[in-house]
């Protein structure tokens, strides 16, 4: 464990398009919208309403506990929320993880892959870490593209969580800081956040 955090000493992050800040009471009713629906079916869901209120006392509580956690991932135009994306590492998770969702309907605007590379770059050069990983399903296809496309790699040698996962480990930061993988990042990123930019066959979220 760390440092502990209340709710109010989570620190805020931003990004072009997005305000990342920790997760509120008024959050809730989008985040139990997505659990309890087919959205979560690859994070153990969807989850009955009584387990995603527990799930969502853990994203609060994980803050104070750990001194790190999921950001709740806001519009910086609407303030609407749009998902999360953070450090994740419950009681079982062999190593500390790099997660997010994004609300169904928030879906393909490269929202996650913003918020995601934000709250890494988070971790690694404020908290000093200096590795992560991803624990994904396998079927995930979608979040498996956005990892790779945030230069994560399949880890086999990793210890996975119950066997079923697959690991993905990022890149330490040494392997990111100015590089062509952090340039292309911030240009794919770039690209979303233009209104006129359509992408085909690309992989989303």
């Amino acid at each position: 464990m760390t440092d502990h955090r209340r709710a109010t000493d989570i620190p805020v992050i931003e990004t072009e398009r997005l305000v990342l800040r920790g997760p509120e009471a008024e959050d809730y009713p989008n985040f139990k919208a997505t659990f309890t629906s087919y959205r979560a079916r690859f994070m153990g869901g969807p989850l009955n309403p009584y387990e995603t209120w527990m799930l969502y006392a853990a994203e609060i509580g994980h803050w104070n506990i750990r001194g790190y956690g999921m950001w709740m991932i806001h519009d910086k135009a609407t303030d609407e929320t749009l998902g999360m994306a953070g450090g994740w590492k419950p009681a079982a998770w062999p190593e500390a993880e790099i997660a997010w969702i994004i609300w169904p309907d928030k879906a393909g605007k490269g929202y996650a892959l913003e918020a995601t590379n934000a709250a890494r770059n988070y971790l690694y050069r404020t908290l000093g870490w200096e590795t992560a990983v991803s624990y994904l399903d396998p079927k995930n296809l979608d979040s498996i593209r956005l990892a790779e496309r945030l230069g994560a790699k399949r880890d086999d040698a990793a210890k996975t969580i119950d066997g079923s996962d697959a690991v993905y480990r990022h890149p330490a930061p040494v392997a990111l800081d100015g590089t062509q993988l952090a340039h292309g990042i911030a240009m794919e990123i770039s690209h979303y956040a233009d209104p006129l930019f359509k992408p085909k066959g690309w992989a989303i979220d």
